[in-house]
Formats: structure tokens, C-alpha cells, sequence
């Protein structure tokens, strides 16, 4: 049997889990969209945290798009493999040309979750990033570099499955990376959940004006 029954209860774990790791005050917890964004919602709550989501958009190479150039994410920002440039000559017209179509696309999909709420501030805080789990890892790679370079006061990656290489490999570029279970073999992140099913738009968008609204109150 899965440990956990689903989102909401996955992110009811790892977020009794940070409360004893974070004592900082001013937290913001960035979920994934989207179903990182219910477990975020439940990490938020335990830490008494702002909830924001924080989208990510692969730049790929022009002529041949599986191959990640860089990164574009939630605030504009951009964050690119400068190696990989260099190495296959690729453009500032090329980049520029990749960044505003993904930048079109992210922005369409903030509007649809926002709904007109403005990006939380980043600089400053401790910043929790959020997912439903790891399997490479490179979503979440890709978000904490982009967060990374907003200025965060503490930067710490958090999920409640992961697999031991990609837990691994995001201690490079995170203060603290919570994994709150890494089983071998791993398989895939579907596998340690009863219900995985997918998470809508329509409950992301709930989600985030419930945690707005408690915040308020």
C-alpha cells in the first residue's frame, strides 16, 4: 500500500515535518503547479506561510526544443545554461526570440491561476519550494535556480517523495532539501500515492484564493 492517500494528506506530512525544521517567521512557501500546489497549500497552512505558485518554462534550443538552453520563470525570471551557449553558438536574437514565446505562455497560465493577485516577494524571506515529489528532478532544479537569483534570505526545496539522486542533486543549489521519504528502487512519483490523480486548474485556482483568504482574516 502507498504511504500516502493523496496530495492533500502527503502535504499534511511534510508540512508537520518543516514545522519542526523552520522556525523562521516569515515564510513563503512556492508550490508547483500543479499538483504540487495542493501539497503546498497544506505545507502553508502548517507554517502559517504565504502561498504563492511559482511556474517554470524550459528555453529550448532552437531546433531542437528537448534541449534546455535555460530556464524562464514566475517574475520574469530567466536563468540560462551559459555553458551550453556558448558551447553550440547559440544567439542573443535566438534567446531573446525562445524567452518571449515562453514568456507569452507562462504569463497566459499566471493569469489563469492569479487571477489578477500580484507575484509574493521573493527577496528577503526564506523561500520553500514545494512539489508533489521528485523523479529527475529537473523542474524543481530549474525553479530553485530561478528563485535563487530573486535574493531569497534561505532557500530550502521540500517534497514528500524523492528519488536519492535528485534530493542529491538539489542540495547544490538550495540552503536545506527536505525529501521527506527517498525509496529504492524508486519508480515513479504516481507509485507512493493511493490517489494521484490529476490536479485541475479550476482547484489551483481554489486553492490559492483559500489561502489568500485565510491570510487576510
Amino acid at each position: 500500500m502507498a504511504p500516502y492517500r493523496d496530495r492533500k494528506d502527503a502535504g499534511h506530512e511534510l508540512g508537520n515535518l518543516l514545522v519542526k525544521l523552520l522556525p523562521d517567521l516569515d515564510i513563503l512557501v512556492l508550490a508547483l503547479p500543479r499538483g504540487g500546489v495542493v501539497v503546498g497549500y497544506e505545507v502553508a497552512r502548517a507554517l502559517r506561510a504565504e502561498l504563492d505558485i511559482f511556474l517554470v518554462r524550459k528555453l529550448g534550443m532552437p531546433g531542437d526544443e528537448e534541449f534546455a538552453i535555460g530556464a524562464l520563470a514566475s517574475g520574469g525570471i530567466r536563468v540560462l545554461n551559459e555553458e551550453a551557449v556558448r558551447k553550440f553558438h547559440v544567439s542573443q536574437e535566438a534567446i531573446d526570440h525562445v524567452t518571449a514565446r515562453e514568456q507569452r505562455e507562462l504569463q497566459r497560465r499566471e493569469q489563469v491561476y492569479r487571477e489578477g493577485r500580484a507575484p509574493a516577494v521573493i527577496s528577503g524571506r526564506t523561500v520553500v519550494v514545494v512539489d508533489d515529489g521528485l523523479a529527475t528532478g529537473s523542474t524543481m532544479l530549474a525553479a530553485c535556480r530561478a528563485v535563487r537569483s530573486a535574493g531569497p534570505r534561505r532557500l530550502v526545496a521540500a517534497v514528500p517523495v524523492g528519488s536519492r539522486q535528485a534530493c542529491r542533486n538539489l542540495r547544490n543549489v538550495t540552503d536545506e532539501t527536505i525529501c521527506a521519504m527517498t525509496p529504492e528502487p524508486f519508480t515513479a512519483i504516481g507509485s507512493w500515492y493511493q490517489d494521484f490523480r490529476q490536479t485541475t486548474d479550476e482547484e489551483v485556482r481554489e486553492l490559492l484564493e483559500q489561502a489568500a483568504r485565510e491570510r487576510a482574516s
